[in-house]
């Protein structure tokens, strides 16, 4: 069985080493029939580039690997 291993880069350096991070916050609504205030804690994941430090979100990231997996299907499947 041949395996290969196919990496997420960095579009400004090509990079494949990251760090992640992670963005708390906090967001407050009211309801219209209530006085109480309601919250949501929002955790968003963001991953940094180890050698130029720009960042990526977890949306972004997932949506490179989806490319990768679409590419190698395509160049593993019989024509």
């Amino acid at each position: 069985m041949n395996i290969s291993k196919e990496y997420f880069l960095c579009d400004k350096c090509n990079n494949k080493n990251f760090i992640k991070l992670r963005n708390f916050s906090v967001q407050f609504r009211n309801v219209n029939f209530s006085d109480e205030l309601i919250y949501d804690e929002v955790i968003e994941e963001i991953y940094q580039c180890t050698h130029c430090k720009k960042t990526f979100t977890k949306k972004q990231v997932e949506a490179g690997l989806k490319v990768l997996i679409n590419e190698k299907k395509k160049t593993l499947s019989p024509s």
